[in-house]
């Protein structure tokens, strides 16, 4: 039997209306888009991402008092986690739906977010990471293509959605069937929410639509200047890392959209990161100056399939009713 929206085990697990997961943007995924996209039948995963204490408190408080609890969850970076894991263990003390956890070594937090009884769901980039985030009992999987927005590895190590999530679908029906499987990258339609539920996804963690919706903390002029862009219009690359004074780690990078300053420091990285003093004070003025030619937008290839900012229900909605109907529900 083909797949459906309505026979997905994501939804049947967590009680949702269709199988959807708000990625936990850094910055962007607060409380009032969680909340919503929990009271629009999705999970919503609050962005705690680099951790800090103050800022998850607020947000997820928000959270959980506008939105459906049982549907409400956290995310963050593990190797932020490593220099300061307080935000973590708040979160925990509220006893989330689920956790998510991503680019970094999941084993250390393992036994904490069971002791919550959190369901932990762990994303990967390449198959090999798998067994780790087993190891470390994550329940579900998210597989990110390196057409995501934000951050992923890099273009020597990332893999694509298409071709990621079918492989990945067998290797856990062979290996670990009761893991569920959640596609992220390129997701932003009913056409690509269907697409990888027929590629073997349980469902899908959604980044940049839901991005682009009113509910989103991302900066109005950013949102604005999603909307004028077409799916060329987004790099991978370390720029804004260092324009931001983030010192990721290799393997990982971070696709924006591609503006003036991406582009003037593009093919001088090295250049940039030696020196980055004039770079760092160009960024700086643009997200005072709301100047996003200067400023970062944080968007997916996934960008040219949207082309409005509605409430996250109705981005939702329309995701859901697509599917529905290219599916066959």
């Amino acid at each position: 039997m083909a797949p459906t929206l309505a026979s997905s085990r994501f939804s049947a697990r967590f009680g949702l209306a269709t199988p959807i997961a708000l990625a936990p943007m850094a910055l962007a995924s607060g409380g009032l888009l969680a909340a919503a996209c929990s009271h629009a039948g999705a999970l919503g995963l609050v962005g705690g991402g680099y951790g800090d204490l103050g800022w998850t408190q607020r947000e997820y408080g928000l959270a959980l008092e506008h939105g459906e609890r049982e549907r409400i969850g956290c995310g963050f970076i593990v190797w932020k986690l490593d220099e300061d894991a307080s935000a973590l263990d708040w979160v925990l003390e509220q006893r989330p739906r689920a956790l998510m956890l991503s680019f970094g070594d999941p084993r250390p937090y393992a036994q904490r977010i069971a002791r919550s009884g959190a369901v932990l769901v762990f994303q990967v980039q390449r198959l090999e990471q798998v067994p780790q985030a087993l190891e470390a009992g994550a329940q579900v999987i998210v597989a990110q293509g390196g057409e995501a927005g934000g951050h992923g590895m890099d273009g020597l190590n990332g893999r694509a959605t298409l071709a990621f999530v079918p492989e990945l679908a067998d290797w856990l029906a062979a290996h670990a069937p009761d893991t569920l499987l959640l596609a992220a990258g390129g997701v932003a339609d009913g056409r690509t929410l269907a697409a990888v539920r027929l590629l073997g996804a349980d469902g899908a963690l959604v980044g940049s639509r839901l991005w682009a919706t009113a509910e989103s903390l991302a900066a109005p002029g950013a949102k604005q200047q999603a909307l004028r862009t077409t799916g060329d219009g987004t790099a991978r690359s370390s720029v804004f890392d260092i324009l931001r004074r983030k010192n990721w780690p290799q393997p990982y990078d971070f696709r924006a959209i591609r503006n003036a300053l991406h582009r003037e420091w593009e093919n001088r990285i090295d250049e940039l990161r030696a020196n980055p003093a004039a770079g760092r004070a160009a960024y700086d003025a643009g997200v005072q100056q709301g100047d996003f030619e200067r400023a970062h937008a944080t968007v997916g290839e996934a960008v040219g399939l949207v082309r409005d900012l509605p409430g996250a229900a109705e981005a939702i909605a329309r995701m859901d009713r697509q599917a529905r109907a290219l599916l066959g529900d």
